[in-house]
């Protein structure tokens, strides 16, 4: 899945009251969001999905594998996902043999309601 295809399925999740490309800046935004916490060091948690986070990486010696010579690779910080327990179950369907267990999740409605339109979902319908 694309940027692009993340717009448009957040455009048709909202309706017709917001364009594509206001979609667009809220997904950029979203975006830089998370990419200006994590710089500065900062985790993201979002229920039901997961929470990004910045981990520090010790340093160790590796081995050059042209010349065999021991290289010291600094200490660094890396990003890193957890995906919720939500998550991994659904991902986890994937896989399953079908069975009544691993039924497909339908969506749940809320009791939110816009225009008229009842929205499905607790903010998340994958």
């Amino acid at each position: 899945m694309t940027k692009a295809d993340l717009v448009e399925q957040v455009a048709e999740a909202i309706g017709p009251g917001i364009t594509k490309k206001d979609c667009a800046l809220v997904v950029d935004g979203f975006l830089n969001a998370v990419k200006r916490a994590m710089a500065n060091g900062e985790n993201i948690e979002i229920r039901g999905f997961g929470t990004f986070k910045v981990r520090k990486r010790k340093s160790r010696m590796a081995r050059n594998p042209r010349t065999g010579e021991g290289v010291e690779v600094p200490s660094r910080s890396v990003p890193v996902f957890k995906p919720s327990k939500h998550l991994r179950t659904r991902v986890s369907q994937l896989d399953a043999p079908a069975s009544p267990s691993y039924a497909p999740i339908e969506a749940e409605e809320s009791t939110a309601q816009t225009d008229g339109q009842t929205r499905l979902g607790g903010g998340f319908d994958f």
